[in-house]
């Protein structure tokens, strides 16, 4: 069974930084392309960034500047580095993954989900 487990959050000031990881646990062939969304209170969860596995990086329009994804390929760990921290950024922060599954050979593909991880940005 595939999991993605995410870690990195926590309460932080405005201006502050975090940077989030995600890495998928079980029997894993290859890791496609990961992603990073958001739930923010009483709002409708959100896309925040993606990338390839060559690093091809996309980033909502609304992203841009603050948020920077990257990944580690051998880890098969994407991370979301968030700087300058403000309120509105306080949210859930949810890892999504294409994962293929196997040992020497692939054996199944699906998308997943993390459990998300809290940001909180006050003072």
């Amino acid at each position: 069974q595939v999991q993605l487990v995410e870690s990195g959050g926590g309460l932080v000031q405005p201006g502050g930084s975090l940077k989030l990881s995600c890495a998928p646990t079980g029997i894993i062939f290859s890791v496609g392309l990961m992603a990073w969304y958001r739930r923010a209170p009483g709002k409708e969860r959100e896309f925040v960034a993606s990338i390839t596995v060559p690093g091809r990086t996309n980033y909502a329009d609304s992203m841009q500047g603050r948020f920077t994804i990257s990944r580690d390929n051998p880890k098969r760990t994407s991370y979301l580095q968030i700087d300058n921290l403000q309120p509105e950024d306080t949210a859930v922060y949810y890892c999504n993954a294409d994962v293929t599954i196997g040992v020497a050979t692939p054996t199944s593909r699906g998308n997943y989900w993390g459990q998300g991880t809290q940001v909180t940005v006050s003072s």
